[in-house]
């Protein structure tokens, strides 16, 4: 999804040296709206699947603060398995986007040569699945 300006939603970007778990609450903030039937959209997430690399306080209290239920695992307590069921949607997107090499690793300096292609690969990405389905 984009915004009239054509910028991706629940897509943030960083620099390659700061943690993941760093840009949880701007891309929390990112997700747009979701209607589901009649009514106003939905503007929060439910819940919250994420890996141990961000088992933090922080990120615990950044989901609660927007009402989602966070559901992550536990470095050194739970094992990582049981989020596989819902781990594998984020992994096949990324191997889909890996596809296109420049999206791999990061060459561009620029933020919006590298959102423009990563535009370029999702479109890709789209039509491929389209013409799976046609």
């Amino acid at each position: 999804m984009v915004d009239r300006e054509g910028t991706p939603l629940g897509v943030t970007l960083s620099g390659a040296n700061r943690h993941d778990s760093m840009m949880l609450a701007p891309t929390l903030d990112a997700v747009p709206g979701v209607r589901r039937g009649r009514g106003r959209p939905r503007r929060r997430l439910v819940k919250l699947h994420a890996d141990k690399g961000y088992d933090h306080k922080r990120c615990r209290r950044e989901c609660r603060a927007r009402s989602i239920t966070p559901r992550i695992a536990r470095r050194g307590v739970e094992s990582s398995q049981k989020l596989g069921r819902h781990r594998w949607v984020v992994e096949r997107t990324f191997a889909w986007l890996a596809r296109f090499r420049r999206l791999a690793v990061r060459y561009e300096r620029r933020a919006d040569i590298h959102m423009a292609f990563l535009k370029l690969g999702c479109a890709l990405v789209c039509l491929n699945q389209i013409k799976r389905f046609c």
